[in-house]
């Protein structure tokens, strides 16, 4: 097995009992992950790898807050503590993390009912409801491990990107496909940035603790219902409005990048109710998450500047969805505050 974990000194100091079986759980992109049975029961193993989210002392605190979100109810797995009351285990420089395992499986915005989107909308808002709780006060500085800036990006920094993605797609051969589809898009996203480039929104609005990366591979279902909320490692402050548009543009797109309207419809009026959002917080997140789209590319990035094939499934929906939310803006703006 490929980065096999120490499974026996990490099994000794969690008294989790002896291993019988580890498979790799390959759905993620940043940490490795390891489907764990012992003589003691069954576990997920958690090696956190993604530089920006490894401190063991920065995870000890995710996991106390995972546990504070247990205690009043919102469906979660938080990690074993060792003999000691670490919830994190340093071993050979690496750090680790023992959860119990949840049997569940991830769905997509396709395969829930519009009653079900409604009740995916009510969870992400009590989940921001019950961080207002157990969380410290929040402030505006963005943590070192958030994954969006406050500030909206700058055109000019990504015409700079596209010419040098562009770049990129020329040199790499033989050409594919999948270039030939990059430089389609790039080109049309530039065409898109001129054109709108006066719509750069202002600095981000309410802040709150999120999640920070909810989408369908983070949340698992058991039968019809959430079982877990799992990867907490982007749990920090940010416009809090913003992840329940970004987690809703993720779980309704359509395989062609369009949204599902009415399911989005469902999903934001049963998470404003649960967050306590008011329509036009709601209506500047979409605004700062289509400007987000229109500038991100970052599976782009990790394609043509890292050799990162791994999110190349997800670029022709996602790069697909930036165009038509441009030409539906105020659908989808409707959607969201309706």
């Amino acid at each position: 097995m490929p980065h096999a974990p120490p499974l026996g000194a990490l099994l000794s100091r969690f008294a989790a009992g002896s291993p019988l079986t580890c498979e790799p759980v390959d759905q993620g992109l940043l940490n490795r992950g390891y489907r764990l049975c012992t003589t003691r029961g069954r576990y997920f193993l958690k090696h956190h790898v993604d530089p920006d989210s490894a401190d063991p002392d920065a995870i000890e605190r995710r996991h106390r807050a995972t546990q504070r979100l247990a205690e009043v109810g919102v469906p979660v797995a938080p990690p074993l503590a060792d003999r000691d009351g670490r919830t994190v285990a340093v071993v050979g420089g690496h750090a680790y993390a023992l959860h119990p395992w949840i049997d569940g499986r991830h769905r997509h915005g396709g395969q829930l009912t519009r009653g079900e989107s409604a009740r995916l909308g009510a969870l992400l808002g009590a989940v921001h409801a019950c961080l207002e709780r157990v969380m410290p006060p929040k402030t505006r500085t963005r943590p070192a491990t958030g994954p969006h800036p406050v500030e909206s990006a700058d055109p000019a920094d990504t015409f700079a990107l596209i010419d040098d993605l562009l770049a990129r797609v020329r040199r790499h051969h033989p050409a594919d496909a999948f270039d030939d589809l990059a430089r389609y898009r790039l080109l049309e996203r530039r065409d898109l940035l001129e054109r709108h480039a006066d719509r750069r929104p202002p600095p981000g609005g309410p802040v709150g603790w999120v999640h920070g990366d909810f989408h369908p591979f983070n949340l698992l279902y058991r039968d019809e219902k959430p079982a877990a909320i799992v990867d907490w490692d982007r749990l920090g402050v940010q416009p809090r409005a913003e992840e329940a548009v970004r987690a809703a543009a993720i779980f309704f797109v359509r395989p062609s990048g369009t949204l599902d309207l009415p399911k989005v419809r469902a999903y934001a009026r049963a998470y404003r109710r649960a967050a306590g959002a008011s329509p036009s917080e709601l209506a500047a997140a979409v605004h700062r998450v289509w400007w987000e789209r229109l500038n991100d590319f970052w599976m782009l990035r990790w394609h043509y500047e890292r050799g990162d094939t791994r999110a190349d499934c997800q670029f022709p929906a996602a790069s697909a969805l930036a165009v038509w939310w441009t030409r539906e803006y105020d659908a989808v703006c409707a959607a969201f505050t309706g």
